[in-house]
């Protein structure tokens, strides 16, 4: 089991201002002491992961040990993302947790197939999201044993 004091860093992408800030407000809710990253888009996500543009600074930084995606997005959405982040070597092993909006079968199928590692819609209240985000924080961060931190690319 990860040592409950390991902080792994949580990157978060979803173009939405109030769900970014609740999602944030929620981790401080919990206490989850991680270290969150926010993207707004696909293609800040993939910059962010492959250490390019405004993000080349942190080549020598970890990636993030746990990717909280938003399906809508513009540019590029987070479906053509994960397919992304899947297929590359470098970076598949990132679990991603889909925190959407979207009920549709057929964002859930597709997702899974894509391999994301769990589909959650975004809860209504802002407790709700507490309990969602101290729920994920126990199981990614206190019971699943993620595998050891990669050098960056």
């Amino acid at each position: 089991m990860n040592k409950p004091g390991k902080l792994i860093t949580i990157l978060l992408a979803d173009d939405d201002p109030d769900d970014r800030q609740m999602t944030q407000e929620a981790l401080s809710e919990c206490r989850l002491a991680n270290e969150m990253h926010v993207v707004e888009d696909g293609e800040e996500l993939l910059d962010y992961l492959f250490r390019r543009n405004k993000y080349a600074n942190l080549a020598k930084e970890p990636l993030p040990g746990l990717i909280l995606l938003d399906l809508n997005m513009p540019r590029k959405d987070g479906r053509e993302a994960l397919k992304e982040i899947k297929a590359n070597p470098d970076l598949r092993r990132i679990p991603v947790v889909v925190l959407t909006t979207s009920k549709a079968e057929e964002d859930i199928l597709r997702t899974y197939d894509l391999g994301v590692n769990s589909y959650i819609t975004k809860p209504v209240t802002f407790d709700s999201l507490v309990d969602t985000i101290k729920v994920l924080g126990r199981y990614w961060f206190e019971i699943v044993e993620l595998p050891p931190d990669e050098h960056s690319i």
